[in-house]
């Protein structure tokens, strides 16, 4: 994130980013379904071809403004290490939750659907919840040891991180509360109901606290030497 940028502007890129994100998440989702003719294994694999590209498009593009976090549990992890101001931390996630539900109705707006409607699938149990957390957790050790020793190649590693992280997670690594707040507001492949939404976030949260206390731990000088992962 840069100082160059003002937090009106950083505010902006969030919500921008997350609301591409998430128009990519919910369109490809529209359109594989479309096109997989029933294959459900094969709408999940175009699914997350265009989610892991975007990212990194995203990242690259609008981390010199924003530092692309696109997800409250990374802004969270990143107020607590110091990276973002403690006081952004909140404007972040509320610019990230708006624009992810911009990017849903722009998908919807695309594919020719009614703007406003909620999801209809059921995605919930210990499972699920064990997934998203694994995903969160996963993402943040990601991000926060590649930016330590590769910040160069965030962009890369998070895109490919989300990409496995797709096929390997029982719940296809929502890993992110703004965008699981937003597909809970499409009725199509990607969606989640409303319902089952809070237990998400829960367990996103709490992988992604998971996350920085191993890392500070991984990752602190037992011999004196430089540097912490904050």
């Amino acid at each position: 994130m840069s100082d160059t940028f003002s937090p009106a502007q950083r505010l902006a890129a969030e919500a921008l980013g997350t609301g591409l994100l998430v128009a990519t998440v919910v369109g490809s989702g529209i359109m594989a379904d479309k096109l997989a003719g029933g294959n459900v294994a094969l709408a999940l694999l175009g699914n997350t071809i265009p989610t892991g590209a975007i990212l990194v498009v995203l990242i690259l593009s609008l981390g010199p403004i924003s530092g692309a976090h696109f997800n409250p549990a990374v802004s969270l992890v990143m107020g607590l290490t110091r990276a973002l101001p403690w006081p952004e931390v909140g404007s972040y996630t509320v610019a990230q939750i708006v624009g992810g539900c911009l990017g849903t109705l722009a998908a919807h707006g695309m594919f020719d659907l009614p703007l406003l409607q909620f999801a209809g699938t059921t995605r919930t149990g210990a499972a699920q919840w064990f997934a998203e957390f694994i995903a969160t957790f996963g993402l943040l050790v990601t991000i926060l040891a590649v930016v330590r020793f590769r910040i160069e190649a965030v962009p890369y590693a998070v895109g490919l991180y989300i990409t496995a992280a797709y096929w390997f997670t029982a719940s296809t690594s929502f890993a992110n509360p703004a965008v699981t707040v937003a597909r809970a507001m499409t009725n199509t492949f990607a969606g989640i109901a409303p319902g089952n939404v809070p237990m998400f976030i829960v367990a996103q949260v709490l992988g992604g606290l998971a996350a920085l206390r191993l890392i500070r731990w991984l990752l602190r000088p037992q011999h004196g030497g430089p540097g912490d992962v904050a």
